[in-house]
């Protein structure tokens, strides 16, 4: 049987890091995964944006998905990325993913050339019908250069095994559109961090986001303030981490949140080029929010 409501909450990021010679770090992935786990995440979500997952080769995917799903152990369950620009790659993936012992998979339809709707469609398709785990379908042109509407997402919903919907556009209409044409069955889960609070309120189930490395108890106030509609308690929370869900987006989510594990003294390891640490200015910046937030 299907299990297509596994996440509600708070699906936490992990970092993909690396060592001074730019290799991928497993055992520094797996304590700053359990770092995760023990804050008290809902789900844990290797391989999205923050993970760098079109940064690794294969071996390094199939090496983090591996350790993501033997550190959690199934504590929680974890949602594993396996988007890639050609279907088949995405399919390879999402096969281990299945095997190693993934709960579900989230899928970025990624373009170099611009894809056609009817192209999207059969994408996931093929994808879908290559494994049984739920998938999470995930709107990101930010990142994968497509932008799927809610009509699309709503056709690709009449795959039977995608069951969520991630979104990640940054307009709040588009969650309140979602809802509207999805109704209030389908799973959809916020993937735009200054919009935490919005998305709730609009019906969002969960919110993914990578800001769970650095203030996990802001994170957890949240959720759980608007699970027992204490409106006030929710707001007061969300606006206190405002200002840090903005920077790490406008400074890139890799590099951000690898930077603020080590203002907090959490050791996070390398990026690997072409990204490169933050400026100071802006490194002294992220210390000043995390010293006001703590």
């Amino acid at each position: 049987m299907l299990q297509t409501n596994l996440f509600k909450g708070i699906i936490a990021y992990p970092i993909t890091p690396f060592d001074a010679q730019e290799k991928v770090d497993i055992p520094l992935f797996k304590s700053l995964t359990e770092r995760l786990v023990q804050s008290g995440a809902h789900g844990i979500a290797p391989l999205g944006s923050t993970g760098v997952l079109p940064y690794l080769t294969e071996e390094e995917k199939e090496a983090v998905t591996t350790a993501a799903i033997q550190q959690v152990a199934k504590r929680i369950p974890v949602l594993v990325g396996v988007s890639h620009l050609t279907t088949a790659g995405a399919i390879r993936h999402a096969l281990f993913a299945e095997k190693a012992g993934a709960d579900a998979v989230m899928i970025l339809p990624m373009s170099y050339w611009k894809l056609t709707e009817d192209e999207i469609f059969r994408h996931y398709e093929k994808i879908a019908g290559s494994i049984s785990l739920p998938i999470m379908a995930y709107n990101n042109p930010a990142t994968g250069g497509i932008d799927m509407s809610p009509a699309l997402l709503k056709r690709l919903l009449q795959i039977p095994n995608i069951t969520m919907v991630k979104e990640s556009t940054g307009d709040i209409q588009r969650m309140f559109t979602l809802r509207k044409e999805l109704g209030e069955a389908v799973a959809f889960y916020n993937g735009s961090n200054p919009l935490a609070l919005a998305a709730f309120t609009a019906g969002a189930r969960g919110w993914c986001t990578a800001a769970y490395n650095l203030i996990p108890g802001l994170n957890n106030r949240l959720f759980e303030a608007f699970s027992r509609q204490d409106m006030t308690t929710a707001r007061d929370v969300f606006y206190q981490q405002l200002e840090l869900l903005q920077f790490i987006v406008a400074k890139g989510l890799p590099v951000a949140i690898q930077a603020g594990l080590k203002i907090q003294g959490i050791e996070s390891g390398y990026l690997r080029s072409p990204l490169q640490p933050l400026s100071a200015a802006d490194y002294q910046k992220l210390r000043e929010i995390l010293e006001q937030l703590n």
